[in-house]
């Protein structure tokens, strides 16, 4: 059905009405900015549409507006967001930064939002056009958050571009994207831009926020000349923009990962964003504006980072900590325990690792300490257990282990304000959430995509449960395609208010994705319990079909191998169109630490274990080339253990091969958020494959 504008009362409001139902009013009148949810000086607006798919530059979509509920809110744009928090909250901390000195410099949400008013005039300035781009090339920081709210302010679209990227990469997202100003942290990252700006054709201008920076290269800037530029242009030109801005048009693109083809441009829009963030806020429930904080430290051109850490943060006036760009090689937990952080974030690899961590200090117990910490978590256990059966579970055993333990546990990770666990961006292993839950640690499970703003489910305590990959978002409606039972088993199917636009310029791709019911279709596989928590089960394009026809998810075996044996660092399950199943494993070793690649030698904790063993090998070439028995057998055992845990014989692991190197983002394995690119290991290592299926 079209969509049709009403002008009713004296206040000059604009009524969009869908099947006679009215689904968004906005009210257009010049206002404080503080009441309510509206930013009433312009960019509130809602520009009439009569589709939910848009995939050119400067197109306008239908919101999913409903009548009731969370997704009844008022849209919001993102100035007008920004401008909200900082009525209500001008001195409440922002942005948090360690500088040189030492010292944590606060950045309040009025300072906030004059510098993004400032950096928008400064990229005006320097050229910036209507619905064209500004990328950000860099680790998170102040200038990252500025960049990516300046150029959203000015009319255009922000795209991060991921710092490992190849400087061929980042041309396809400058190009595709039609950036006019590239902003980057450090000469690394503009010697890239440069080695390809001779094909940009849209490119006017490079910023550089880390000093020292060579302006004498023409059109390089540093970030103080930007500033510099922007506070003396006037205002004017900035606020009629601010008064175009619609809050169903694009204000943000994201770089799929492109493991099959180029990385296609999701665009997001202004209600995608701030109405994601909105209903996580929601979820999470019992949030501190200007007593919360956060750490950012996952990549910011992930939408994950984006929907959480910008979007979220601004939306509830929650203070962003900048961890150090080092923060995923060891700095993380020493600013942890700095910041000790209310609400805390991570990608299942972070998890691992101190999972990892938290286990090798326990080895290290014995006697009354070890029987301690094992009474503990028997305690910790049945209290979460207890309260997701809703029951109290509160007992002076469980107070006695929580002084004990795990308040000491919480302290030494730098957690023991956190409130709120968060995993996301790939799935984590069941065993590790209970291993968590028995520490007083409820790790809460989010799905989603780039294409549904971030997140579709989030779970909250106690409604989760471990094995569960979140509670759906209300507000947002969920099918499952190819099921018997609406709930499923399926493909999840997404739609609401969070789902995308379209990808730019690419309606074919766009209309692969979302059908013309407006179901975003997630490639995934899963289904619904009856508290609305939802299992994933597998990935259609990840599930190996034997050569005896069945249909084989290969993360849930992966995980349970991995439970089975933590000195494993990655596991991969072969058999698509195989007779059985085999594994390829890699071992653990210390990486390189300027670049985060994988070295010969293994890590301490693993070489303990391999010395344990009764083998003399101290690296992963000593163990590959010899076939060492000790490791092998240890292999052999672990595998038979998880194979007790398959629900047929098709699904048992036949044979493995320990690679030569770990995974890393560095040797490409690996993706920025550590999620395994499949086809990268199958094609890198087709030859050991080979080997395993030889007669």
């Amino acid at each position: 059905m079209g969509v049709e504008e009403q002008n009713q009362d004296t206040d000059s409001s604009t009524v969009i009405v869908e099947n006679g139902e009215e689904i968004v009013k906005v009210n257009k009148m010049i206002s404080n900015g503080v009441s309510g949810n509206k930013y009433m000086d312009g960019p509130d607006q809602v520009v009439p549409s009569d589709t939910y798919i848009s995939c050119v530059p400067g197109g306008h979509v239908k919101l999913r507006q409903t009548s009731r509920g969370l997704a009844s809110e008022p849209p919001i744009s993102v100035p007008g967001l920004l401008k909200r928090t900082a009525a209500r909250y001008p001195d409440g901390p922002a942005l948090v930064t360690k500088k040189a000195d030492g010292k944590w410099h606060y950045t309040t949400y009025k300072q906030y939002q004059e510098r993004v008013r400032t950096v928008a005039k400064g990229f005006l300035k320097l050229g910036l056009e209507r619905y064209h781009s500004v990328c950000i090339l860099g680790f998170n920081s102040e200038e990252w958050y500025l960049a990516d709210l300046g150029v959203i302010h000015a009319g255009g679209y922000a795209a991060g571009i991921y710092t490992t990227n190849s400087a061929e990469a980042c041309y396809h997202c400058l190009e595709s994207s039609r950036a006019n100003i590239c902003a980057v942290q450090d000469k690394k990252q503009l010697e890239k831009i440069l080695s390809v700006r001779s094909r940009l054709k849209h490119l006017k201008a490079i910023v550089q926020w880390e000093e020292p920076v060579d302006t004498s290269v023409p059109g390089v800037y540093s970030w103080a000349q930007l500033m510099e530029m922007g506070a003396a242009e006037p205002d004017t030109q900035l606020d009629d923009i601010l008064k175009s801005i619609s809050v169903n048009e694009c204000c943000t693109l994201v770089y799929t990962s492109g493991t099959v083809g180029p990385p296609k441009a999701v665009m997001l829009s202004h209600d995608n964003l701030t109405w994601d963030a909105f209903v996580i806020g929601e979820q999470v429930g019992d949030v501190k504006p200007t007593v919360d904080k956060i750490i950012t430290f996952l990549p910011l051109s992930h939408v994950a980072a984006q929907v959480v850490d910008i979007y979220t943060t601004l939306s509830n006036a929650v203070a962003v900590y900048f961890a150090k760009p080092d923060a995923l090689k060891g700095s993380l937990v020493e600013t942890l325990r700095e910041v000790r952080p209310t609400r805390f974030l991570a990608v299942p690899r972070v998890w691992e690792k101190m999972y990892e961590k938290i286990m090798a200090v326990g080895a290290q117990n014995s006697g009354l300490k070890k029987n301690i910490a094992l009474w503990a978590k028997d305690k910790g256990m049945k209290h979460h257990l207890a309260r997701m059966n809703g029951q109290n579970g509160t007992t002076c055993g469980f107070k006695l282990a929580r002084t004990l333990v795990f308040n000491k546990v919480h302290e030494t990770l730098g957690l023991d304000k956190c409130s709120t666990f968060v995993t996301a961006a790939a799935p984590l292993s069941a065993d590790i959430k209970k291993f968590f839950l028995s520490l007083d640690m409820p790790i809460m499970e989010a799905f989603g995509m780039s294409e549904a703003s971030g997140a579709h489910t989030l779970s909250i305590y106690p409604r989760f449960r471990p094995e569960s990959s979140g509670l759906i978002l209300e507000g947002t409606e969920t099918k499952f395609g190819g099921a018997v039972s609406p709930h499923g088993p399926g493909e999840i199917m997404m739609r609401g208010r969070h789902i995308f636009m379209g990808y730019l310029n690419d309606e074919a791709k766009t209309r692969e994705a979302i059908d013309d019911e407006g179901w975003l279709h997630s490639g995934d596989v899963g289904r619904l319990d009856t508290n609305n928590l939802l299992y994933i089960t597998g990935r259609i394009k990840e599930l190996l079909i034997t050569a005896g026809g069945e249909n084989i998810a290969p993360v849930l075996i992966e995980q349970q191998v991995q439970a089975e044996l933590i000195h494993i660092g990655y596991a991969v399950l072969i058999g698509d169109r195989r007779k059985f199943l085999s594994i390829l494993i890699t071992l653990k070793s210390k990486v390189n630490n300027d670049t985060g690649e994988p070295l010969d030698e293994l890590d301490t904790e693993t070489a303990k274990w391999v010395a344990g063993l009764g083998s003399k090998a101290k690296t992963v070439s000593e163990i590959v080339n010899t076939k060492d028995p000790a490791v092998h057998k240890a292999i052999e055992e672990a595998i038979t253990r998880a194979n007790k845990h398959a629900i047929s014989n098709a699904q048992k692991i036949q044979k493995f091969a320990v690679l030569p190197k770990d995974f890393s983002n560095h040797t490409g394995e690996l993706g920025p958020t550590l999620k395994i690119k499949r086809n990268v290991v199958y094609e890198k290592y087709k030859d050991i494959i080979e080997d395993l299926y030889k007669e």
